[in-house]
């Protein structure tokens, strides 16, 4: 625009710098966050159908899915999602950990508050496109090695409840907010008059258009259960024990004895998904370690390169080890951790918010090798491991 489209300036710590947004920074007492760990990931699709069962099985939305998993580079739910937006965006760049260019705040058109895109119904027909499908295809005498020149990855997405939702200041209804105390972004059934503004602003498209009610639809991070000490369904569900769920400090005032803090601003190995966009977004994610540096820079930022190393240098880190072996060992939400011993025979202890003990992890798991034999119930085994 060529008049500024918002007077306020807040912090965004995921670009190193203060930004446009429509309303004044305020952070919730705690935030709602989750890590993936995309190199665990094989794509079952357990969250999806798990989300699906609970939140999206009802008439008109039939083709919501509030979790999705697609294959990177070709996979988009919905199509080409990212692509357009970034397209939009134009060329940006970073100089070192600040972001240099403009957000989706700060690029928008002349008349616009939000540089957004609206979907067409037929780009939400395909939530599997692209799925195992590589780069490019491999050429003769091909090798082998770390990145890989033929690759995808598996990208698990859910609404990342933003510090600074675009779905919220595009709402002219007001009919979006973000709860004080957990920071999980809700839209209120009652005052959604269906605009579908939201749709629009959103980057990640997460906020869905529900034609049977005429009201739009999202992720609601499992809020019953999260009210009661749980982790939502996409994490407890997930067999590959790629998740975690909790909640975040602020960035200024992180616990080094906080899961998530520890993850996200400590190891400094999980990391947003298009950080770019300005909206800071609380699901982050471990890299994979096969894609070249280029394309994991353009999804999670310039940290993305040093979180690489930190994983394959994982074995140095007795928390950071811990804490990968903790993904998936409770349906419970962990508020704190402690790692005892060493690698070898050591353990890793996660607390309730009231500090009592709720799970105990090895940090190296256990391989126990079976007889071929077995003389007390006198069978042959096939499988011995």
């Amino acid at each position: 625009m060529s008049e500024k489209a918002f007077n306020e300036k807040v912090f965004n710590w995921q670009l190193n710098r203060k930004m446009d947004y429509k309303y004044p920074e305020s952070r919730p007492v705690k935030q709602a966050a989750w890590v993936f760990d995309t190199n665990k990931c094989i794509a079952c699709q357990t969250c999806t159908l798990a989300c699906k069962n609970a939140w999206t099985a009802g008439k008109g939305q039939e083709y919501m899915f509030w979790n999705n998993v697609e294959t990177k580079p070709w996979g988009f739910y919905p199509l080409g999602y990212d692509i357009k937006i970034l397209e939009k965006l134009g060329v940006q760049k970073w100089e070192g950990d600040k972001y240099a260019g403009k957000t989706i705040f700060e690029g928008a058109p002349y008349g616009e508050e939000i540089l957004g895109w609206m979907p067409e119904k037929e780009d939400w027909a395909h939530p599997n496109i692209g799925e195992d499908e590589i780069n490019q295809q491999i050429k003769d005498k091909a090798s082998f090695g770390l990145p890989h020149t033929n690759w995808m990855f598996y990208l698990q997405r859910i609404c990342n409840h933003c510090t600074y939702p675009a779905c919220l200041a595009a709402c002219p209804r007001k009919a979006i907010y973000k709860r004080k105390e957990d920071g999980i972004v809700l839209i209120d059934q009652d005052r959604c008059r269906g605009y579908q503004e939201c749709v629009r602003a959103c980057p990640y498209k997460k906020s869905m258009f529900r034609e049977y009610t005429g009201n739009s639809e999202k992720c609601i991070s499992c809020y019953p259960a999260v009210e009661n000490g749980y982790q939502t369904q996409c994490v407890i569900n997930c067999i590959g024990r790629i998740r975690i769920s909790g909640f975040k400090s602020t960035w200024n005032t992180p616990r080094e004895d906080n899961p998530i803090d520890y993850l996200v601003h400590f190891a400094k190995v999980a990391l947003p998904l298009y950080p770019q966009f300005g909206l800071e977004p609380n699901v982050y994610y471990i890299p994979p370690i096969h894609v070249p540096e280029v394309f994991n820079k353009q999804l999670f930022g310039p940290g993305a390169k040093k979180a690489v190393e930190l994983y394959h240098k994982a074995t140095q880190d007795k928390k950071l080890i811990g804490l990968l072996m903790l993904f998936g060992a409770t349906d419970r939400i962990v508020h704190s951790f402690k790692v005892e011993g060493e690698i070898s025979d050591g353990q890793c202890i996660g607390y309730d918010e009231k500090g009592v003990e709720i799970v105990r992890v090895p940090l190296t798991e256990p391989v126990i090798i079976r007889k071929e034999y077995d003389e007390q119930l006198d069978v042959q085994r096939f499988s011995v491991t």
